[in-house]
This record gives C-alpha cells, structure tokens and sequence, in this order.
C-alpha cells in the first residue's frame, strides 16, 4: 500500500504486528518502566478475522501525589518562572514513576493499548487507584496529569477523557477519545522526509501514536526510542 493513500488507519492484524515492535523496543531501550505485555482475548463471534485477539497492558504504575502541606510549600517558593513545555526537555523526568516517601499518597494506574474495530485505531483505557484500593474519579485524575498535556486536553478533540466499558474486561474504565487519530497519524508520516514503505509505518505505528498520546498521561517514550525508528 502507497502511504500517500493510506488513511491512517491499521487492520487487526496490522494492530498486532505494531504491538510486538512497540512492546520490544520499549522493554530493551526504557529501563525506568516494566515491560508492556500482550494479554490475549476471546475472539469476538461476530468477527471473521483469523487474527489473535488481545491488548497490550501496562499496570500498577506508582504515581507519587504531595499532600496538601507540599502543595503550600510549593506554593511558597514558586519563582514565578515560565513552565518549560513538555515537548521541548528530553531530559524532563516521568510523572508516572515510584517516589518512596512519607509524605505522599501513591496512587497506582494501568495502561491499555486496546484496538478498536470501529475505528480501527488504536485506543488508550486506563484506570487510576489509591494504595487501599478505591478507584479515582476522573477529577482526581485530572490533577495528576501533566501541566502541559492538561492544557491539550482542552485544545485537542482526541484527547478528550470519557469513561466507558472496557472492550474485553467489560468493566468501566476511562480512555482517551480517538477521534481524529487516523488523520493525525497519516500526517505525522507524511511529514517523515525519509518516506518509509507502509511495511515499516505498520512496525513503527504504535511507537509514533504512543509518542504523543503517552503524554497525555504523563508516559514520554524516552528520546532513544524515537531514534531507533529504522
């Protein structure tokens, strides 16, 4: 297939072929994380692809949140300079990453990467908890995402959270909307100057649509990554 009449979108077997490249490279260049898996499911009766089902998941991710005293504190010292954008430092560390202290609440998410056959794209659920267990409402959620990407979801229709039935655990979970995906996803491969054959956009697929949807959540694909695309 001619990239320049593909329409951004994968078939499910496409899907599954991104998976395995996404999750090898992942777990060989990004040693801050555990390894992403492939969780099979029950092929859906109604569906005549010959393909393996399944998702790839990511969980019990620690995000570390300060109390109430360290967001006074903060506020205390506050410099007052401008916020360096999330796109622009590759050395800005990971919000999702395990912070050991007394003083802060650790909340716990896992990360799906669903395929959806309605719009054949790729989707991010996820779901948040605290250390005893209890789930978090999408307005603490919210709070935890990063300044940057919190200032997207308003701006970007794509990035819109909404809360729904998980396609294989059939229980709710939120998930970013995927609308416009696809056509974002084409430009985002038009604009590599090197024109790669659509075998090699299959492959690097999920790597690409990770690298931005990722940060919606606060999980960048380390720079190392996004220079291994060959």
């Amino acid at each position: 297939m001619d990239v320049l009449h593909w329409d951004g979108t994968l078939s499910a077997k496409d899907f599954r072929i991104g998976s395995v490249t996404f999750a090898q490279k992942w777990e060989s260049l990004n040693f801050g994380f555990p390894p992403w898996s492939w969780v099979p499911c029950h092929k859906h009766p109604w569906l005549a692809s010959p393909e393996e089902e399944g998702y790839l998941s990511l969980e019990k991710i620690c995000i570390s949140r300060p109390n109430e005293e360290d967001i006074d504190q903060s506020s205390q010292t506050d410099t007052g300079e401008e916020e360096t954008s999330c796109l622009g430092n590759e050395d800005v560390i990971d919000d999702a990453t395990l912070v050991q202290s007394n003083h802060h609440e650790l909340h716990y998410y896992d990360f799906h990467i669903v395929y959806s056959n309605t719009f054949r794209i790729p989707v991010l659920y996820l779901r948040a908890y605290s250390s005893d267990g209890r789930p978090l409402p999408l307005d603490e959620i919210e709070k935890e995402l990063p300044t940057c990407s919190s200032k997207e979801l308003s701006k970007s229709k794509w990035t819109f959270i909404t809360q729904e039935e998980h396609p294989h655990l059939k229980r709710p979970w939120y998930k970013l909307h995927p609308c416009g995906t696809g056509e974002w996803m084409k430009l985002l491969f038009l604009s590599d100057t090197s024109q790669p054959k659509f075998e090699v956009v299959v492959e690097l697929y999920l790597l690409s649509w990770f690298s931005v949807v990722g940060q919606v959540v606060g999980l960048r694909i380390p720079f190392k990554m996004l220079n291994h695309r060959s």
